[in-house]
């Protein structure tokens, strides 16, 4: 071979070449932040409806006013972004992800794809550059959502307006492909450096596009879990995120919509750092541009609390077992470091001493105990008090004795979680593993037979096993809201496989399953499974 020729080929090879994953590196950096701000804003919230979706199905008259008079009054003109971007920091905000078009095609950036846009309103601003750069300045790393799917596109080539057919997929309507690749071009070229891109759709083509532009961003939603309104019975391998709205909505509703507590979201922020994933809080501003008061204060609830326990939240993995009844862990990612996020059930009254018993933590002879945001030397108007925690390792597990000593709020009734930090600790616990292994389902009777498989006890001598299954018909790809159901259960007393009937299933039904194993301190579960 001539050395023109190699050269030629090794050329050609290059330019062959593509990204096709995240970076490892990158995946470390985004599991280190741990928490995120969704916002999703479109045309569309000035009529408080779902975003997007109220095209689908709709009439053409509808459709026509949603695409022609809409845009006409759009004008938010009490859009600052450096506001939510410094709510944003104080809440603990690591990263940002904005809906820069949604599947209804609205454009919320200056582009040359299409004139269905937010410069051809009478706000006339790139809204999206200013909110990045808003961001920015805090110190928060920029993010964009982008749906393949394009409302506005289909109505005007005359098809009908849905999602998750192949009539619409990108990949078979090769003009609608071409708009979003112009697009991402112009999102991942035109504002600086993008550190997370979320394609609510097919991503093919345009996470390699938006990889080749710019290797270093992390493509979420395409490239790894993002499980939505809920969280994974167990730890998922590697990086993933749970997004989440802070009521019921998505976009701003001002009627029909029920907001969870700042709790709530205290919680669903350490249940899924404790499994080891990101949490992605949604917020939906006015039309007007600012945010509804209710989101307001969840998010300042949540900068209380993470202003105190950040450590337990930022560069963290999971623990060997995610958690002993109400008391939640995280563990520092290069350190024996380890967090019990206790939550108040019953209510920890401040200046009373509280016992514990952590069963899964074996304490060494350089373990320290502590409260996170306390010294342990002050209880305010009590100096006679040592509110300095205590431990002793017994043969149950760890004893711990702590105070409450924080004065968070007037009436000393603090309701989020306390944290305790132990230092220098290592497991004292094994915990089992359960794996789903497959199901199929006989459409002659509805009944299902469902496999599991007990790989380990955990040094127990007898463990319940079984099965949970629940319906996802007319449910996104990534949407679980709908419960599990119990679908029976048996007891091991060895590892092995395991096989239960369910019957009286829908033969044409969409079902998932898995397995699960309740062992005295939690109960664990394999990976979710389509019944086919």
């Amino acid at each position: 071979m001539t050395r023109a020729v190699l050269v030629c080929l090794l050329a050609l090879s290059s330019a062959f070449a593509q990204q096709i994953d995240n970076k490892p590196d990158r995946l470390e950096w985004f599991r280190d932040q741990g928490f995120g701000l969704f916002i999703h804003w479109s045309v569309d919230s000035q009529l408080g409806v779902v975003i997007s979706h109220s095209m689908a199905g709709a009439s053409d008259d509808y459709n026509q006013r949603f695409l022609t008079e809409l845009p006409k009054t759009f004008n938010p003109r009490k859009f600052a972004p450096d506001d939510w971007a410094s709510l944003a920091r104080l809440a603990g905000i690591k990263y940002v992800v904005f809906t820069t078009k949604h599947h209804s095609g609205f454009a919320m950036w200056d582009t040359k794809t299409t004139p269905f846009s937010i410069m051809n309103t009478p706000f006339k601003r790139d809204i999206n550059r200013e909110i990045l750069d808003a961001f920015r300045r805090q110190g928060i790393a920029p993010g964009i959502y982008f749906s393949p799917d394009d409302f506005w596109w289909l109505h005007q080539n005359k098809i009908d307006i849905q999602r998750n057919t192949p009539q619409v997929a990108p990949a078979n309507n090769p003009g609608l492909m071409k708009l979003d690749l112009a697009q991402v071009r112009e999102l991942m070229t035109n504002y600086g450096p993008i550190d997370v891109v979320f394609f609510d759709g097919p991503p093919e083509q345009l996470k390699e596009l938006a990889w080749k532009l710019q290797p270093n961003t992390i493509v979420t939603r395409g490239a790894i879990q993002t499980p939505e309104l809920y969280v994974p019975g167990v730890p998922l391998p590697g990086a993933w995120e749970a997004n989440f709205t802070m009521g019921t909505a998505w976009q701003y509703q001002p009627q029909n919509d029920a907001y969870k507590s700042g709790g709530t979201v205290i919680d669903l922020l350490v249940e899924t750092r404790a499994k080891g994933g990101n949490l992605l809080l949604n917020i939906g501003p006015k039309p007007d541009g600012e945010l509804p008061i209710e989101q307001e204060e969840r998010l300042r609830e949540v900068a209380l609390w993470m202003f105190v326990n950040q450590e337990a939240i930022y560069a963290t993995r999971p623990w060997v077992i995610t958690n002993e009844q109400n008391i939640w862990f995280t563990k520092a990612k290069n350190a024996d470091t380890l967090y019990a996020v206790v939550k108040q059930e019953p209510r920890w009254v401040r200046s009373q001493w509280r016992d514990f018993i952590l069963k899964s933590v074996q304490a060494t002879d350089k373990t320290q105990v502590s409260v996170l945001g306390q010294n342990g030397r002050v209880l305010e108007y009590r100096p006679e008090v040592n509110p300095a925690p205590t431990f002793h390792q017994e043969a149950d597990g760890l004893h711990v004795r702590a105070m409450f000593t924080h004065r968070l709020q007037d009436n000393s009734k603090w309701p989020n979680p306390i944290v305790l930090k132990l230092t220098n600790v290592k497991p004292a616990f094994v915990p089992p593993h359960v794996e789903t292994t497959r199901a199929t389902l006989d459409k002659a009777t509805g009944a299902a037979t469902l496999e599991g498989r007990l790989a380990d006890l955990g040094k127990s001598a007898s463990l319940e096993v079984g099965f949970q299954y629940r319906s996802i018909v007319g449910l996104d790809a990534s949407d679980r809201s709908i419960p599990w159901q119990p679908a029976g259960s048996l007891t091991l007393t060895a590892p092995g496989p395991f096989t239960l009937k369910l019957p009286n299933l829908q033969p044409n039904g969409i079902y998932e399953f898995r397995a699960f194993v309740k062992h005295p301190l939690l109960t664990l579960y394999g990976a979710d499974q389509r019944i086919r």
